[in-house]
């Protein structure tokens, strides 16, 4: 598959990222490196201050703090793979470009998998690393 044509530049930051073909051509798109989620916040920011400032915002606003003093409820929007957390925008970006490559539907387990396979790896440099990456080890130097 040509992936050429799904080459887009990021509104905000300018770096390229593959894109699904269905939006290639399009200049408005934000990377899901980071990009997209800011625009999405700020966006959303915008539209919640317009809205709570009506009285009827003013009241909702008031009743959904009250509710929320009662729960405590805890959202993520990552995932753990080996120890390590992953954003699940990244996620979902790096299943869509696997997809693209391999001309079929990847699942989100494979990629999981793949990602946990490969933090699993070892190095296979045996020598023992330093802080500072000198080689001699306190020894005096040739």
């Amino acid at each position: 598959m040509n992936l050429r044509p799904c080459l887009t530049r990021c509104g905000h930051c300018g770096i390229l990222f593959i894109t699904h073909p269905r939006n290639s051509g399009r200049n408005d798109l934000r990377c899901p490196f980071g990009c997209r989620e800011a625009h999405r916040k700020i966006s959303s920011t915008k539209r919640s201050v317009r809205y709570y400032q009506t009285e009827e915002g003013k009241f909702k606003k008031k009743r959904l703090n009250d509710r929320r003093k009662k729960s405590n409820r805890v959202e993520e929007n990552s995932e753990n793979i080996g120890g390590e957390s992953v954003d699940k925008t990244t996620l979902s970006h790096i299943r869509m470009v696997a997809s693209m490559i391999e001309g079929r539907n990847v699942t989100l387990a494979e990629i999981l998998s793949m990602l946990e396979s490969v933090l699993r790896q070892h190095s296979m440099d045996l020598t023992r690393k330093s802080v500072y990456g000198c080689p001699y080890q306190g020894k005096k130097p040739p």
